[in-house]
């Protein structure tokens, strides 16, 4: 088994809520993911990932790429 470790160098300061700077990060780590990955990662309601992933597209942070959601930049 081997570990994959992927810098963060900051959170962009519009990040407010602690689950919206989780999911940024785990997208940032992970280098992407699915919705479902993300449910199943972070064990949050998927209505919640739904207003979260939307806040972060909104803002230009993260896109979508097929079915995986990314950091953007």
């Amino acid at each position: 088994m081997s570990i994959r470790t992927t810098s963060v160098s900051s959170l962009p300061d519009e990040l407010v809520s602690p689950r919206a700077k989780l999911v940024y990060l785990y997208l940032a780590t992970a280098q992407g993911a699915t919705l479902d990955e993300l449910q199943a990662g972070l064990d949050l309601p998927k209505i919640a990932l739904y207003t979260i992933v939307r806040t972060l597209r909104e803002r230009g942070l993260v896109e979508k790429e097929g079915n995986a959601l990314t950091v953007t930049g």
